[in-house]
C-alpha cells in the first residue's frame, strides 16, 4: 500500500521544449543557442519544486499512451512523484509547450494543452472514487491547481464540494488564460499567485505595482493573492490584514520559464513549514531568484 501524498498538484503535465539564446531577440531573430526537452507544464514545475524540498506530490493531470507520455512518466517515477493517479489517455497524446527565451527574457511560447482540456473532469476522478476522497470525506490538504483547465473545470472546481476542505493555491498558467480564474476569485479557500499582468486582466485595469495589484484584487473579493512583478517588489494581500510587499534579491536572469512555478511551490512549503507571512514571501523570493539565475536544477 502506498502512503498517502502530501499534496495534490492539479493540470498540466507536459514536455517543455525550450530554445535559450544568451543573445537580446526581435521578431523575425535568427541566433544561436541551445535548445533542451525537460518534464514540464504548470502543475508538474510546482510538483518537481516541491519534491525538491521534501514534499510527495500526486500529480492529477493528462499523459498520452504514446512513447512520449511513457518516457514522461518513467522520468517522474524517476523523481518520486506519485503518478499513479495520472489519466492515461489511449486516444490524446501527450501534452507540449514550447518556448523561446533570450537575454531580453521570454520572447514567444505555444502551449499545446488541448489533450488536458479534451480529458476534462476525468482527471478528477481519484477525488471522489475514494482514491484520493469522495463527497463525504473530501480532500482536505493542499492542492495546486494550475489555470490550464478549461474555464467550465474551473468553475465545477470553485462550487464542486470535493475541494470545499482544500488548500487551494491557484496559478493561471499564462495572461492569456487569467480569465478561467474568474470563478476562483472569490473562494474562501483559495489563495491566487499572478503576476501584474495577470491582476490587471483580473480586475480590467492596470495597475502601477504589486502592491497596488494585490489590494485591487482584494477589493474585487480575494481571500488571499501574491502578486509578483520580474525583479520589482512583489506583494502578499490576505482579506482583512494588511498588504506586505518585498523585493527579489538582484540576480543575473538565466533562464525564466517555470520561475513563477517555484515561486508558488516555495511559498507553500514555506508556510506548511510554519513562518509568517512575511517571511514565507522572503523565502519564496530567494527560491524564484535561485531558479531563474541557474543555481537550482530544472
Amino acid at each position: 500500500m502506498t502512503h498517502a501524498p502530501d499534496i495534490l498538484c492539479i493540470g498540466s503535465v507536459l514536455w517543455d521544449i525550450i530554445g535559450r539564446s544568451p543573445t537580446s531577440m526581435r521578431l523575425g531573430s535568427d541566433v544561436p543557442g541551445r535548445i533542451t526537452r525537460l518534464p514540464g507544464g504548470v502543475a508538474l514545475n510546482i510538483a518537481m519544486t516541491l519534491r525538491r524540498f521534501g514534499l510527495r506530490p500526486a500529480l492529477l493531470s493528462v499523459v498520452g499512451q504514446d512513447a512520449e507520455g511513457a518516457e514522461l512518466v518513467a522520468s517522474l517515477d524517476l523523481m518520486g512523484l506519485v503518478t499513479e493517479h495520472l489519466y492515461r489517455s489511449v486516444d490524446l497524446p501527450t501534452d507540449r509547450y514550447m518556448a523561446v527565451e533570450g537575454a531580453n527574457g521570454l520572447v514567444a511560447a505555444i502551449a499545446d494543452a488541448h489533450s488536458l482540456e479534451a480529458a476534462g473532469e476525468r482527471i478528477l476522478a481519484p477525488l471522489q472514487d475514494g482514491r484520493l476522497g469522495h463527497l463525504l470525506t473530501p480532500w482536505s490538504g493542499p492542492i495546486a491547481l494550475d489555470g490550464n483547465l478549461t474555464a467550465a473545470l474551473l468553475a465545477e472546481i470553485a462550487a464542486s464540494p470535493l475541494f470545499a476542505a482544500a488548500d487551494l493555491r491557484v496559478a493561471p498558467a499564462s495572461p492569456g488564460k487569467a480569465e478561467r480564474l474568474l470563478p476562483l476569485l472569490g473562494h474562501p479557500r483559495a489563495t491566487l499567485y499572478v503576476n501584474l499582468e495577470e491582476a490587471g486582466i483580473l480586475c480590467q485595469t492596470r495597475f502601477g505595482g504589486a502592491e497596488e495589484a494585490a489590494a485591487g484584487l482584494l477589493a474585487r473579493g480575494a481571500n488571499r493573492v501574491l502578486v509578483t512583478d520580474g525583479g520589482r517588489a512583489c506583494a502578499d494581500g490576505k482579506a482583512g490584514e494588511p498588504v506586505l510587499a518585498d523585493s527579489p534579491p538582484s540576480v543575473l536572469v538565466t533562464r525564466v520559464t517555470g520561475a513563477g512555478d517555484t515561486f508558488m511551490a516555495a511559498h507553500l512549503v514555506a508556510e506548511r513549514r510554519g513562518a509568517d507571512r512575511a517571511a514565507a514571501l522572503g523565502a519564496a523570493l530567494r527560491a524564484a531568484a535561485d531558479y531563474v539565475s541557474g543555481d537550482i536544477g530544472s
